[in-house]
Formats: structure tokens, C-alpha cells, sequence
């Protein structure tokens, strides 16, 4: 199996992923809701404006109990009050260990003890994955894109059993392709794309069964194979379409000769009618202006033609010219 030549930009971004995913889980956890938000912010607005209103009567001191507690209410709905879509499931952790799964609605969290490890989608999820420069069974390089659509069947397997079940699957997916493209030859992989899929489908989903996943369909987009084999490969289907181009123009000889000898059997015993089919011959040629009639000699002298010829040209000569 050929390796891909190194891309710096792609390196780069593959470091990058990690960085980036962890800081999207941070605030994915978090998951603040709107109704929470609009809560906290009356609060913060009532604790100033309360404590605009008590501080000359009750003092500094009580004021700023009042603020406080004030603040911790706000952040206790900021934080508690979640609110999951209804293609959501919330898997909380209460310190450190499964507690159950919320969602899709409004829920509470404990604050300090509970909290969201994973929201997952359970819709329908479309992952692209590919297998570049893989070698097939007859050491054919190619190139293969491919579609896979899955979906979370079991919420908490997906948060627990795996570490990032999407990047999971897409591995999976791509290793699972490359094995198929290593079994196959390339005349198997460019006619038996359903077969393909599904024994990609197969694989991938005994692969992602124990994670709560389950692989609904897989389809390949697109097989490109190298250029200058995709030249030989069109030379060929060319010389084998003049193959039999040749072979049916010899059917067909072989059929007009058959038909022939058939036809001579009846004007064997029947000069006659070999006489009138001669002449019939002659006189479709001579229809036509400025025809050349080629006769063979065997033919003038078995139906006698050399006379009929001679007249006919006589008459031709003898009639007065066509006026355009």
C-alpha cells in the first residue's frame, strides 16, 4: 500500500483538529441556554438595581450580602437551567461517574456535582471519507470517495465507550474501505460498487455496534484510477469494438453468400428467369445518370448480354439530349 506524499497545509490542519475539538467540547458542555441567559441577566439587573435602592438604608455591608447572593442565584440558572433540542441527548456525569441522560427539553443540573460530558445528535449524520493511492488486488492504484450515513442508536455508549465516536467512525470507515479495495480487482471495483457498499456496510457497522452506532448506508461517489491507465483501458474497449464490428460484417458476408447459393439453385434449371433477372439488373443500372455498368464477361455470355448492352447503348446515343 502506497502512502500519500506529504502535504504541509494538510499536516497542519490534522495537528490542529485536537485543539480545536477540545475547545468545542468545553463549550459544548457548558451548552448555556437562551432561557438561562434571559434569567440571569434580570437577575444581574435586579441585584444593581436593588442595591442601588437598599444602600442607603441598610448599609454597605448588607448591600453587598445582597449582590452576592444576588450573583449566585443568577449563576445558578445560568449554569443549572439546560434546555436540549429535540434531536438532543444530554449525557450527565454527577462527580465523575454516568448518572443518566436528559434531554430533549427543559432539565436541571446540580451545580458543582453534575455535569454534561457529551450532548449527542440523534439525527442522521453524513460523514465523506476516502482511501487515496490504495492498491487493489491486481496492484492497481486508486482512488476511491466514498459517502457514509450512521446515527446514535445509544446515547451513552457513544459518550462512554469511545472517545470521539465522529472521528472514530471516519476512521474506521476509511480502514475498512481500504481493505475492501485491497480484496477487489479494479474490473470488480468499477461493476460491483453495490456489492461495495455493502459489504462496507458490514464491516463499518460491526465496528461501530459496540459504540452505540449504527451505519444505515454507504455509497462510493467515485473511483478515479490513474490517467494513463484510463487510456489503455479506452484503446482496448475501442480494438474490442472493432473486434466484433469485423466479426458481424463476416456474419453478414456469410449470410449474403448463403442467400446467393440459395438463389442460384432456382435459376439453375430456369435460364429464362436468369435471363429476365439479368436484364432487370441491367436496366436498374442504366436508370441512373451517368451510371457505370460493370458486367462480368462469364455473365454476358451465359445470359447473352452482350447484344441487349449493345442495343441499349445505341438507343441512349441516338435519343435527343436532355435540355437542363
Amino acid at each position: 500500500m502506497t502512502l500519500p506524499s506529504y502535504n504541509p497545509s494538510k499536516s497542519d490542519s490534522q495537528n490542529q483538529t485536537p485543539t480545536k475539538s477540545r475547545r468545542d467540547k468545553k463549550w459544548e458542555a457548558l451548552h448555556i441556554s437562551a432561557p438561562a441567559m434571559a434569567i440571569a441577566v434580570l437577575i444581574y439587573v435586579a441585584a444593581l438595581y436593588g442595591a442601588s435602592l437598599i444602600s442607603p438604608i441598610v448599609g454597605d455591608t448588607l448591600t453587598g450580602y445582597y449582590v452576592v447572593a444576588m450573583l449566585l442565584l443568577a449563576t445558578f440558572f445560568l449554569f443549572s437551567l439546560k434546555v436540549g433540542q429535540q434531536w438532543e441527548k444530554a449525557v450527565v456525569l454527577r462527580l465523575g461517574k454516568f448518572h443518566g441522560l436528559k434531554g430533549p427539553g427543559v432539565f436541571w443540573l446540580l451545580p458543582f456535582l453534575d455535569f454534561v460530558s457529551n450532548w449527542i445528535d440523534h439525527r442522521v449524520m453524513v460523514t465523506p471519507f476516502n482511501a487515496e493511492k490504495t492498491l487493489t488486488k491486481d496492484t492497481v492504484p486508486v482512488d476511491v470517495d466514498a459517502v457514509l450515513f450512521w446515527v446514535v442508536w445509544d446515547a451513552e455508549k457513544a459518550a462512554l465507550e469511545v472517545a470521539d465516536y465522529r472521528g472514530a467512525i471516519s476512521w474506521a470507515a476509511q480502514t475498512a474501505l481500504r481493505e475492501i479495495l485491497g480484496q477487489m480487482s479494479l474490473a470488480d471495483i468499477l461493476v460491483g460498487r453495490a456489492k461495495m457498499d455493502a459489504d462496507l456496510q458490514k464491516i463499518i457497522d460491526e465496528r461501530t455496534t459496540p459504540w452505540g452506532i449504527s451505519v444505515q448506508s454507504v455509497e462510493i461517489r467515485d473511483v478515479i484510477i490513474p490517467q494513463g491507465l484510463e487510456d489503455a483501458m479506452s484503446r482496448q474497449a475501442q480494438a474490442e469494438r472493432e473486434r466484433q464490428a469485423r466479426v458481424i460484417l463476416g456474419e453478414s458476408e456469410e449470410q449474403i453468400a448463403h442467400s446467393f447459393s440459395q438463389a442460384s439453385l432456382a435459376y439453375i434449371n430456369n435460364p429464362t428467369a436468369l435471363h429476365l433477372r439479368g436484364m432487370n439488373m441491367l436496366f436498374e443500372g442504366l436508370k441512373e445518370k451517368g451510371a457505370l455498368v460493370i458486367v462480368p464477361s462469364s455473365a454476358v455470355e451465359s445470359m447473352n448480354l452482350g447484344g441487349l448492352s449493345g442495343m441499349v447503348s445505341l438507343a441512349q446515343q441516338q435519343m435527343p439530349p436532355r435540355t437542363s
